[in-house]
C-alpha cells in the first residue's frame, strides 16, 4: 500500500463570499467563578526542556479536559493528584468539583516529571497518565449518572519515560475488549548530531482483556508501536477501531519499532535515469545545418529512406519505422540540401537555411534524441559575449544596496508554515502512509470533538477563513470532509499576538480564542437580526450579523485550560474555574 497525494475538497456551499466582518457586541456574558480547594497541577518546564518541541508539547498543554459523551462536563487534575470533575446543569447553582479518582503523588514524583494527562476514551472508560511514565486505564461507569461512583483502575503499568496521552479509543472485537492509547514523548536522540539533539516519539499501545470466559478480567499490553519524527504533531488521533492513525505535523513520521523490534526501513531507490546514446549529432552555422545520423552497418543508397520538404524531414531505413521524423525548427531550401553515406554506417545531411538568421535551439521540434556539437569558434564567441557578466571580484553581499527588510513590520498573518506540513493517514497493518495531504499554507488552528463516536475534527486556515474537517477513515475517496466554516477566523486569529488556545462549540455555533492572561474572544456564526439594518456603502439590507464578544476574567493568573460546549465556555487557571454562559437553549 503506497501513499498517494490527496487534496482536501472544500464544500463551496459552506463558504460565504458576502461575509463582511464581525460586529462588536457589548452584550454581557454571564460569568461564574469557582474557587478551587487546591491548585491545578501545573508542571513548569525545566532548563533541560529548552526546545520548541518541549514548549509545544508541554508548555502549551491544555490542562482542562472536556467529556464529549456528556454535556457540560469537564475534568482536571490538581496538585494533590485528584482527578476532579465539574458537571454543570444550572449555572446559578454551581457546586464544587468532585473527586472521581486519585493517583499517588509521592510515588509519581520523578526528575523529568511531566503534567498529568487525561483522555476520555469512551462513555465508560478513561486513560490517565500521572506524568512520571505510568499509565492507568480506568473503568468510569456511566459518568453522566448522578451516582458519583469512583473510577476503578483495571490496568496500571509503568511504560518507561514520562509521556502525555494524546488520544485513546475503546472497541470490542470477537468478544475481546481492547483500548488503543497514543502517547507522546520528547526524547534525547543520540543519533541526532544537528539541531537540538531531541526527537519526538509517538507510542501506540494496544491493551486488551486477556481473560477467558468466566474468569476475572485482566488487561495486558498486547502490542507496542513506536513512530519517530522531528516535530510535535499538531493533530494526532486513532481510528475508532484501531485500524489506523492520522497525524498532522510539520515534519514526517515513520514507524521505527514494533514490540521492541526495529522496523526495516526500505532503502531509498536511486532514481534511474535512462542513459541512451544519441542517435544523431548536429551542428550549425548561420547559413547551414550539418546532421550525422547512425545507420545500420553496410547500408546502401537504395536502403536509405530520405524525404525533405521546406519544413519537414524524414530519415530511416526501408522496411522499418523512421529513425528521425518531424517538423524542422525553421525552413530550409530542399534544392540546396544534400546527403551522403559515410563509412558505410552513417548518413550525413547538409541542410541549407532559407536565409541567414538566428541559431536553432533544436533541429526537429520536440525531438531530444540528438546531441548538439558546438565548434571551437562558436564556443569562443559565446565565451567572449558572456565575459561582461563575470567578475574576478567575488561579491559576498549582493544585496548590500537593497533596503533591508524589517521583520518587525511583518504580521503573523503574513507568515506560513513550512511546505512540508502534511496530514497523513497510516494503516495499522502495513504501518505505511496510505494518503498524504500537503497542507502547505493551511495553518493548523485547533482540534474539536464534534461527534464522540467519530475521530476528532481538525480546523485549518484556508485563505482568511477557518474550515473544520471531519476525518472519515472508512471513505478512502473522501477521507476528510469539510463540515463547517468560521468566516474570516483564520485572519482574525493571526492578529491575536497573545493567543494561547483556540476552540469551538461542538455544534459550530461559535468559535473562541483566549490569551495567556484574562481575556477570551467569542466569534458567533451569522444570525438573523431583529431590526432592519442597511449597508450604507452597498445600499442593501443586511439580514444577518456575526457578533464578536470579549470576556475579561477577574484573575491575574495565567490561563491553563480552555474548552467549549454548545452552551458554555470553561476557562481554568491555577486557582479558579470560570464558567461563561455563551448560548441559551
Amino acid at each position: 500500500m503506497t501513499a498517494s497525494n490527496y487534496s482536501l475538497k472544500v464544500n463551496r456551499d459552506l463558504l460565504d463570499p458576502n461575509f463582511e466582518s464581525y460586529r462588536l457586541s457589548l452584550d454581557a456574558i454571564p460569568t461564574y467563578n469557582i474557587e478551587l480547594d487546591a491548585a491545578v497541577e501545573e508542571v513548569k518546564l525545566k532548563d533541560t526542556q529548552y526546545t520548541l518541541e518541549h514548549m509545544r508539547a508541554f508548555g502549551m498543554y491544555n490542562y482542562l479536559h472536556l467529556d464529549p459523551w456528556y454535556e457540560d462536563s469537564v475534568y482536571f487534575v490538581d496538585c494533590k493528584g485528584r482527578v476532579l470533575n465539574l458537571t454543570v446543569t444550572l449555572d446559578t447553582a454551581l457546586g464544587k468539583p468532585r473527586e472521581v479518582y486519585r493517583v499517588d503523588v509521592e510515588s509519581s514524583q520523578c526528575e523529568d516529571r511531566l503534567c498529568a494527562s487525561l483522555s476520555l476514551t469512551s462513555a465508560t472508560w478513561a486513560a490517565l497518565s500521572d506524568g512520571s511514565g505510568r499509565l492507568y486505564l480506568l473503568r468510569t461507569g456511566k459518568r453522566g449518572d448522578s451516582s458519583h461512583m469512583k473510577w476503578e483502575p483495571l490496568f496500571n503499568e509503568d511504560l518507561g519515560e514520562p509521556f502525555t496521552i494524546l488520544h485513546s479509543v475503546s472497541h470490542v472485537q470477537a468478544g475481546v475488549h481492547s483500548m488503543e492509547v497514543l502517547l507522546l514523548r520528547v526524547q534525547k536522540d543520540p543519533e541526532e548530531t544537528k539541531g537540538s539533539g531531541y526527537s519526538v516519539s509517538l507510542e501506540w499501545i494496544t491493551v486488551a482483556n486477556t481473560a477467558g470466559q468466566g474468569q476475572e478480567k485482566k488487561y495486558e499490553v498486547k502490542k507496542r508501536r513506536v513512530l519517530r519524527g522531528k516535530s510535535v504533531p499538531h493533530y494526532a488521533a486513532l481510528e475508532p477501531k484501531g485500524k489506523g492513525l492520522m497525524l498532522a505535523s510539520e515534519k514526517p513520521f515513520v514507524f521505527t519499532h514494533v514490540d521492541g523490534r526495529p522496523v526495516e526501513q526500505p532503502e531509498p531507490e536511486p532514481m534511474e535515469v535512462e542513459k541512451t546514446d544519441p542517435i544523431y549529432f548536429w551542428q550549425q552555422t548561420t547559413e547551414d545545418v550539418t546532421l550525422c545520423v547512425r545507420m545500420p552497418e553496410g547500408i546502401t543508397k537504395e536502403g536509405v529512406q530520405f524525404r525533405l520538404t521546406a519544413d519537414n524531414m524524414t530519415i530511416g531505413v526501408q522496411g522499418f519505422p523512421p529513425l528521425l521524423e518531424g517538423q524542422l525548427f525553421a525552413s530550409v531550401d530542399p534544392e540546396a540540401s544534400a546527403w551522403i553515406i559515410k563509412n558505410d554506417k552513417s548518413l550525413e545531411v547538409t541542410l541549407q537555411k532559407r536565409g541567414e538568421g538566428p541559431m536553432w535551439p533544436e533541429l526537429v521540434m520536440g525531438d531530444k534524441r540528438g546531441e548538439y556539437v558546438m565548434s571551437d569558434e562558436q564556443a569562443a564567441l559565446i565565451h567572449e559575449r558572456l565575459t561582461h557578466l563575470t567578475s574576478e571580484d567575488l561579491n559576498g553581499n549582493p544585496d548590500r544596496d537593497k533596503p533591508p527588510c524589517n521583520s518587525q513590520e511583518l504580521e503573523d498573518c503574513d507568515g506560513f508554515p513550512e511546505d512540508s506540513f502534511s496530514l497523513t493517514h497510516f494503516d495499522e497493518q502495513s504501518l505505511k502512509p496510505t494518503q498524504v495531504v500537503n497542507l502547505g499554507s493551511h495553518q493548523y488552528l485547533f482540534t474539536v470533538d464534534a461527534n464522540p463516536s467519530e475521530m476528532p475534527c481538525l480546523c485549518l486556515r484556508h485563505d482568511v477563513d477557518a474550515l473544520v474537517w471531519q476525518p472519515r477513515p472508512d471513505q478512502p475517496g473522501n477521507m476528510w470532509e469539510h463540515i463547517a466554516t468560521f468566516n474570516a477566523l483564520g485572519y482574525v486569529q493571526a492578529s491575536k499576538r497573545d493567543k494561547k488556545f483556540a476552540t469551538c462549540a461542538p455544534n459550530f455555533s461559535y468559535a473562541s480564542l483566549c490569551e495567556c492572561l484574562r481575556r477570551a474572544f467569542i466569534y458567533r456564526q451569522p444570525s438573523p437580526v431583529e431590526t432592519v439594518l442597511f449597508n450604507r456603502k452597498q445600499g442593501r439590507q443586511v439580514g444577518q450579523v456575526a457578533k464578536q464578544q470579549v470576556a475579561s476574567l477577574d484573575s491575574d493568573k495565567p490561563i491553563l485550560g480552555f474548552r467549549a460546549t454548545n452552551e458554555r465556555l470553561y476557562i481554568l487557571t491555577s486557582s479558579n474555574l470560570f464558567v461563561l454562559k455563551v448560548n441559551n437553549n
